[in-house]
């Protein structure tokens, strides 16, 4: 392949090659081959020449899973313009923050797979838009200054916005090198080829859909199933069905093993997937040990983040290895501990460098002098330690380590104890400021109303942690508040499910 520098051109030699073959499956179940996948971005683009979108335009996606989202983004790297992929399940208050950040000149509705995306389309007053992937919605944006094209890979593909932003929303402004390379580094970690069939339900309006799924495929040349909504039935019903990698996130490998043992199934049985991995949250050995019992397959986990497009660390065990690092840093990708940000030694800031990280935060230099040192390191406000093997361990994030008593008590940890349980499926650990201390607050989400209570709970991590990290209170919920990636979003946690006023902690 000639050096790529768009993230369209992944595209054109598995057309020239192997036009016929699968590219994408669409939420319908249509399968779109190489060739007519390259067809209709040429077709999106031209479409875009018409709406008068040029170089450094942004072009904004409300959207959900779909090959109009696709074939959009890469309708963007045809025009030099910038994609804004947004999740169509924000509310109209969110993505008003977020248009009026990005200021683009145009903004699309894949009303055809979406109803929140139609709901707020109709809001919008968009109008028709028809191409060949779908019956879309598009209306004018407030149409900003054209941002200058920079050269070779270095300009802006793709900008994405944080999860929980609240306030000044924060762009992520994502290069074609970035996306190359993390396409690259995903197919290399996975070792994709072509004969592959990725299962795509993670939000490719988030970076670990985007780069992990949609532009590894791309770069392969191997196919992709695309999927608006997670479902464990339509998973189980896929993996059954010629998946054969399964990127995701620690609920949805929960829900689908409680889908299966509803039915009657210990374990996922006759299937052709080979690689399943899981991310956005530590593992805890015995959870590990329950989803390789289930899959028959090495459960493999990452880290990374939008400002990293995804990639940071992975790894590449075997069934059954009690791992649970996020595994060495990539080829190319640099990380090191800034101890002066922890709280023990050999713990502290993880900073990462290399072609993985984002170009800044568009329209805010403070955050980006902030983020980014003078060295090019990315500050990633997690916290973690490097052992002997050179593996990365994170143990949480900066602003969420909880000292309690004096001791300083570590949400994953508590975390990995509470989802230990059989009865729960995933739990979300907050520190909340009490006179004088923190105390420790539990969210449990369960396999069903009646599988155990908070007083059970607490017996069970009694036996497991000690006295200073044990849960003060134990809240058993219908459902933690997540984002579209299945990213828990803690500071929602207090505002939907405590009294309004914190109590004084029991002695630890």
């Amino acid at each position: 392949m000639s050096r790529v520098t768009r993230i369209h051109q992944m595209l054109t030699p598995h057309a020239d090659a192997r036009p016929e073959d699968v590219a994408i499956i669409d939420t319908d179940g249509t399968r779109v081959g190489w060739a007519g996948y390259a067809a209709q971005v040429e077709e999106a683009a031209d479409l875009l020449a018409r709406q008068d979108v040029g170089p450094g335009d942004r072009v904004m996606i409300v959207a959900e899973n779909c090959l109009s989202l696709a074939v959009l983004m890469l309708a963007c790297s045809r025009r030099d313009a910038w994609a804004v992929p947004v999740n169509a399940r924000l509310t109209a208050a969110e993505i008003a923050r977020f248009t009026d950040h990005a200021r683009p000149k145009r903004i699309f509705y894949t009303a055809h797979v979406s109803g929140e995306a139609a709901a707020h389309a109709e809001a919008a007053g968009a109008a028709p838009c028809s191409l060949r992937s779908g019956a879309l919605r598009i209306a004018a944006g407030p149409a900003g200054p054209a941002e200058p094209v920079e050269s070779g890979a270095d300009h802006v593909a793709v900008m994405l916005y944080t999860t929980g932003t609240t306030g000044m929303p924060k762009g992520v402004m994502l290069t074609h090198g970035n996306l190359i390379f993390a396409a690259g580094a995903s197919r290399d970690l996975r070792d994709l080829v072509p004969g592959d069939r990725v299962y795509g339900a993670l939000p490719m309006t988030h970076v670990f859909g985007l780069a992990s799924m949609l532009m590894a495929s791309a770069l392969t040349g191997c196919a992709i199933e695309l999927v608006p909504r997670f479902s464990a039935a339509a998973l189980h019903a896929a993996l059954t069905q010629g998946a054969t990698v399964l990127p995701a996130v620690p609920q949805m490998h929960a829900l689908l093993m409680a889908y299966a043992a509803e039915h009657g199934h210990a374990s996922l049985g006759e299937a052709k997937l080979r690689y399943v991995s899981s991310g956005a949250a530590p593992l805890d050995p015995t959870w590990k040990r329950k989803a390789e019992a289930f899959y028959g397959l090495p459960l493999q986990n990452g880290y990374g983040m939008t400002e990293t497009t995804a990639g940071v660390s992975g790894t590449r065990n075997t069934i059954g290895d009690p791992d649970t690092s996020v595994g060495p840093p990539l080829p190319g990708v640099e990380v090191i501990i800034d101890e002066s940000v922890g709280a023990e030694p050999g713990v502290g800031e993880v900073l990462t460098r290399g072609p993985h990280v984002m170009a800044g935060y568009y329209r805010n230099p403070e955050a980006t002098a902030a983020a980014l040192t003078r060295a090019g390191f990315m500050r990633t406000g997690d916290l973690g330690r490097i052992d002997a093997a050179g593996r990365l361990h994170i143990v949480g994030r900066a602003k969420e380590l909880i000292i309690r008593g004096g001791f300083n008590v570590y949400p994953p940890e508590v975390e990995a104890a509470l989802n230990d349980h059989p009865a729960v499926i995933q739990s979300a650990v907050i520190g909340r400021p009490v006179e004088g201390d923190e105390e420790v607050l539990a969210f449990c989400q369960l396999t069903g109303p009646d599988a155990t209570d908070a007083t059970e709970l607490g017996a069970f991590v009694g036996e497991r942690l000690a006295g200073y990290k044990r849960p003060t209170r134990i809240f058993v919920v219908e459902a933690l508040p997540a984002a579209a990636t299945g990213k828990i979003l803690k500071h929602r946690l207090l505002d939907q499910f405590t009294d309004p006023a914190p109590r004084r902690p029991p002695e630890a």
